[in-house]
């Protein structure tokens, strides 16, 4: 967290379909949209997609994640998901400004959906950040599933400043997922790492998570000083969000 502690942050939160909401919404609005949407993975066969997230993500007998209630949007086949993500990410450019950045989250099974719909929604693909859980299962013989993936883009051009000292964010990062014992979520991410990706949108900008679960982007922007506008369908996950970003806020009041 910086030193600054705006107090005067606009957070915004809505509680339904995001496709629905954005249309009420102002065009060109947003520096960044970071978000972490339903993979619709868990694994290759269409027996193995529609199974519950807690049956995919969790196991009972030593997740404690399992406690969270199952997130819908996760059951879809490759292609429908693919043209799901592409009219989710079309909408959210509109709402874009001009050289705004997006970062979505999604496992391997569907990197190749995700940047196939970013690139159809009309965002320029300029490549692949690797985040590195360290925590996949032991299956010998085989090379271990340690990371997901944030598939970037950006709104049209974004110009290079090259001023002096001026440097690249990174390309990978090792960040601990979140222990079971203090998630908020089934798949919740890293507050620390939302924060390290949130750098490259400007300071004092707008940031929009458009499958905001249990809220950590809008506590990382919080932290970074970046306003927040976040979007969650499930009205159980909404309430755990707006709970934990009202006592990020309240912190920063103190």
């Amino acid at each position: 967290m910086n030193g600054r502690k705006r107090k005067d942050l606009q957070i915004t939160l809505f509680q339904g379909d995001c496709l629905e909401l954005m249309e009420h919404m102002e065009d060109g609005l947003f520096d960044m949209v970071l978000t972490d949407p339903p993979y619709s993975s868990g694994g290759l066969y269409a027996g193995d997609r529609q199974k519950s997230t807690a049956s995919k993500y969790t196991d009972t007998t030593y997740n404690g994640a399992s406690r969270f209630p199952d997130f819908s949007g996760d059951n879809m086949d490759q292609r429908s998901f693919t043209e799901f993500m592409r009219m989710v990410l079309a909408k959210a450019r509109q709402k874009s400004k001009d050289g705004a950045v997006i970062a979505v989250f999604v496992d391997w099974r569907n990197l190749a959906a995700m940047t196939d719909a970013l690139q159809a929604a009309g965002w320029i693909y300029r490549g692949i950040v690797v985040w590195n859980k360290g925590n996949a299962r032991n299956i010998p013989g085989r090379f271990r599933q340690d990371c997901e993936f944030i598939v970037w883009g950006t709104n049209g051009q974004k110009p290079v400043d090259w001023k002096p000292g001026a440097a690249a964010l990174q390309g990978f990062y090792s960040e601990k997922s979140v222990p079971s014992r203090i998630k908020h979520h089934q798949t919740e991410k890293p507050v620390s790492l939302l924060e390290k990706l949130i750098a490259i949108s400007p300071a004092d900008g707008y940031v929009c998570d458009l499958f905001m679960g249990s809220g950590s982007t809008g506590v990382a922007c919080i932290n970074t000083d970046r306003n927040f506008t976040g979007i969650e369908l499930s009205k159980q996950i909404f309430d755990t969000a707006k709970t934990r970003i009202d006592e990020a806020m309240a912190a920063i009041r103190e």
